[in-house]
């Protein structure tokens, strides 16, 4: 029995927004899951939808299973990385901000097994030598037409600073009104 997997990573949502739709559509059909996220009032149903889609591409382009045949074995929820970010408040304070991703795994399963077995690619065909000289003969035809540029290209803007590392030092230290901020703060720390 043939398990297609799709999986939709680093979603930005929260993981318990993304389980209500999810929840949903398990162990549906596919053509009823499909048209319960057609007509679900959620954020995150077209994105299960497109899920679900290249999981039924998978398996008629890899396995050459049919729609018909297939049904949601199981579809999981899981969280991803959280970033953190931050809300300034009143007295000079802050608030996390928790912004949620999460990773959704969908797998689907054939209501009757086929012995249908993944498809190889091919190897690719090898050609005759003839025909590799007249295609790379094309090739350098296309190759040898030269592009005419204009203006200046590699040459960079004079620097305000010298080349060396002490001149670049000594022209960003003369920038005070960063320097003023470090020695004279509102309040003290």
């Amino acid at each position: 029995m043939a398990e297609i997997k799709a999986s939709l990573n680093n979603l930005r949502m929260a993981p318990r927004k993304v389980r209500l739709a999810a929840n949903l559509i398990k162990g549906m059909s596919v053509a009823r899951a499909k048209a319960q996220l057609a007509f679900l009032i959620r954020k995150p149903a077209p994105l299960i939808l497109k899920l679900l889609n290249s999981a039924i591409a998978n398996a008629k382009h890899n396995w050459q299973i049919e729609e018909d045949n297939l049904f949601i074995k199981s579809i999981v929820v899981e969280a991803g990385a959280t970033l953190k970010r931050w809300l300034p408040r009143a007295m000079g304070r802050a608030s996390a901000i928790r912004k949620r991703t999460c990773s959704v795994r969908l797998i689907l399963g054939e209501y009757q097994p086929s012995a249908a077995k993944p498809r190889k690619i091919g190897q690719p065909e090898i050609l005759k030598e003839k025909e590799v000289v007249s295609e790379s003969t094309e090739q350098a035809a296309r190759i040898e037409a030269p592009k005419k540029e204009t203006g200046l290209k590699g040459v960079a803007p004079d620097k305000p600073y010298g080349a060396s590392s002490e001149s670049k030092k000594r022209h960003w230290s003369r920038q005070t009104f960063g320097n003023i901020r470090k020695m004279f703060r509102r309040k003290s720390i």
